[in-house]
């Protein structure tokens, strides 16, 4: 029945989770395959491989460095909404080993780029750092999601009469997102926009960064409530017994709210920091990004447990994640492990995203 319960309750988040994006990218992708638009210009990764390329071969054979910069503007080939949006009559200096791409001649026919393309390629290697950034998050919300469940199945899960199935447990975080989602919109953005004097109040990334510091804080929630929940079989003399620990479940809420809260301001800042900054022609690639961050995310998880696991028990000591109960694990030290990488995460973040310098020039950091 429990397993049941969150089979479909997985189900319904995924659905609920990736159905916005679906639509947005049939939308988007039936925009680029209408009969009508006779000007698909192909997959992003074959025109990053034609600058990469074109950049590589006309910098090994150009001797000449001040080799002019002849196709100055988008080609007619080109001419998509994107070249509307953004036309550059000289390449931008960020990434300037790229603007080999486009010198007079290239070494071959097939890898003529335009500015326009080198452009395109530059904003979306720029984001790609950002996006990197967001898979140590999502890593913590594999292992909250994970060993949370276990950790509830040893502690009393009566709400009164009502006795909730462990596995349930992940409702909170969403349930957290759906009060705190009214709030961010009504009174959280407002107030900022009052303080800070600017229409957005918070920019993308700096809602990307508070997600990143929440995350950080809801490890070292865990793990104080890990040495809790411990302490208090320890005290209880239940440390080898299946009883119910007399601590309620309740307690593994609190690391779901800040869970909660750092995916609410996470998930919204990365999707609309994408949708604004990428290309248009690329919006679909970019914001399935924010998807692609939450699946290594979950791949990280089990990379970093088995990595743990093989670290503490080559050591001579017992492995921290395995034991016959959860209690007899090192649950606490794995959680302020993650706690550092999340802080380490957070200040590889602070370095890109103090270096980023928005599209638009009206939006700061």
């Amino acid at each position: 029945m429990e397993v049941g319960f969150f089979h479909l309750y997985n189900c319904s988040i995924f659905v609920n989770r990736n159905l916005p994006c679906w639509f947005g990218c049939l939308q988007e992708q039936n925009t680029i395959w209408q009969p009508s638009y006779n000007h698909w210009q192909g997959f992003f990764f074959a025109l990053l491989e034609q600058v990469l390329v074109a950049a590589m071969l006309n910098s090994c054979m150009s001797k000449n460095p001040k080799n002019a910069i002849a196709n100055l503007t988008t080609s007619p080939s080109y001419r998509t909404e994107t070249s509307k949006e953004g036309d550059h009559q000289i390449p931008t200096e960020s990434l300037k080993v790229l603007n080999r791409a486009a010198v007079n001649k290239p070494a071959y026919p097939a890898l003529e780029c335009s500015v326009q393309q080198v452009e395109e390629v530059k904003i979306v290697l720029k984001i790609f750092p950002i996006f990197a950034c967001t898979i140590v998050l999502n890593c913590c919300l594999a292992q909250l999601s994970t060993f949370s469940v276990e950790q509830a199945a040893t502690m009393n899960t009566k709400l009164g009469s009502l006795k909730i199935p462990p596995a349930s447990l992940p409702v909170f975080p969403v349930v957290f997102i759906m009060i705190l989602a009214p709030l961010y919109d009504h009174f959280i953005i407002p107030f900022a926009r009052r303080v800070t004097k600017t229409e957005m109040g918070i920019t993308h990334l700096q809602r990307i960064g508070i997600g990143l510091f929440l995350s950080m804080v809801a490890m070292a929630v865990a793990a104080l409530v890990e040495i809790k929940r411990k302490r208090v079989a320890t005290y209880s003399g239940l440390l080898d017994s299946t009883n119910p620990l007399p601590i309620t479940f309740l307690w593994i809420a609190l690391q779901y709210l800040f869970l909660g809260s750092a995916d609410l301001f996470t998930l919204a800042g990365l999707l609309e920091f994408f949708f604004t900054e990428a290309p248009s022609s690329m919006r679909s690639l970019a914001t399935s990004l924010s998807w692609t961050s939450l699946a290594m995310g979950y791949y990280l998880s089990s990379v970093i447990v088995s990595i743990v696991n093989n670290v503490s028990e080559n050591s001579g000591h017992k492995p921290w994640l395995s034991g016959h109960t959860i209690n007899g694990y090192h649950l606490e030290r794995f959680y302020w492990l993650m706690c550092v990488l999340s802080a380490l995460n957070f200040m590889h973040y602070l370095l890109w995203a103090m270096r980023y310098k928005y599209r638009s020039a009206g939006s700061s950091k």
